[in-house]
């Protein structure tokens, strides 16, 4: 049985040859909506999620009732025999850098659009969120012919431009391989130290990459994913003709099949798990539906994160 992101309805595949929606067009609509969450939805929470407590280290100072526990230097701690905490100078500005892993399974797609459509809108919204509040943006395509990077910028215009050039790539091809491989050690030298990195994709069930850890102590990563509901559960309907794209193949799905929904659900829950992994703090990682409202899942992503 092919898993969900990789079996492709025959009735959909009109739909590449489909033209593209024009890219600035879409951008401008979503951006009028990106402004009004900013000034009321999100009233600082963008901006505060991102800096916190500030990230560049300045010098080790006592302290005192009141400092946050999670500043203190537990090694200077032990040697002087009383509490010293970290001190941190607050960064003047921003620095976010987007990681589109652009894998075929993304084209999959049940209902009124993909996952890459859903993802990629996903992209440009932060991309927008990014403009407004006046922080630098980068962009680093990844598929599996190869990366290009947009190194960070900051402005409307040029971010918007951006946005529109990865809007109006085309996706790679249905048969291309399926592991994308994501030049971590060029990712580590693409943006300031601390920088946000935001990192969009399929998250199919793999290793944690090797060059994870590097990330994750020079940048702020983030994890987003968009999940068709055929990745959640199979449809309660009669067999039906999919074709997997990884075997080259039709196959014939009974989702009524104890066995087939068995499958699914394993491959469901090892495709959670290895997100997980990757991002253990659930207020690192995004999980959204092609169905969802994009912005409103953004919203509520860091409302949550202001929460804790």
């Amino acid at each position: 049985m092919p898993s969900p992101s990789s079996a492709f309805s025959l009735q959909p595949s009109a739909r590449a040859s489909a033209p593209a929606a024009p890219s600035f067009a879409a951008l401008r609509r979503l951006e009028w909506r990106v402004k009004h969450a900013v000034e009321t939805a999100l009233s600082g929470e963008y901006r505060s999620t991102f800096r916190g407590r500030g990230m560049e280290f300045d010098q080790v100072v006592k302290y005192e009732f009141g400092d946050d526990v999670r500043d203190i230097d537990w090694n200077v701690t032990a040697r002087l025999g009383e509490p010293y905490r970290k001190k941190f100078v607050e960064e003047r500005e921003v620095s976010v850098l987007i990681l589109f892993e652009d894998s075929p399974s993304l084209q999959f797609g049940s209902g009124g659009r993909t996952k890459r459509e859903a993802l990629l809108e996903l992209a440009g919204l932060v991309a927008l969120l990014g403009a407004v509040n006046r922080d630098r943006v980068g962009l680093i395509h990844v598929t599996p012919d190869g990366h290009h990077l947009a190194p960070p910028v900051r402005g409307r215009s040029q971010i918007m431009h951006m946005a529109a050039e990865l809007l109006g790539r085309p996706a790679p091809a249905i048969d291309a391989p399926a592991e994308v491989p994501i030049p971590w050690q060029f990712i580590a030298r693409a943006a300031p130290r601390h920088s946000v990195l935001l990192w969009l994709g399929d998250f199919p069930p793999r290793p944690v990459p090797d060059g994870w850890s590097v990330i994750r102590r020079r940048y702020q990563p983030m994890c987003f994913r968009v999940d068709d509901p055929w990745d959640r559960a199979l449809p309660d309907s009669a067999p039906f003709g999919a074709y997997d794209p990884l075997a080259g193949r039709i196959v014939v799905l009974s989702p009524r099949n104890a066995t087939e929904r068995r499958q699914h659900a394993e491959w469901r829950e090892a495709r959670d798990a290895a997100l997980r992994e990757v991002q253990p703090d659930p207020l690192v990682r995004l999980v959204v539906s092609t169905q969802d409202d994009m912005l409103d899942a953004v919203v509520r992503f860091f409302r949550a994160r202001m929460a804790a």
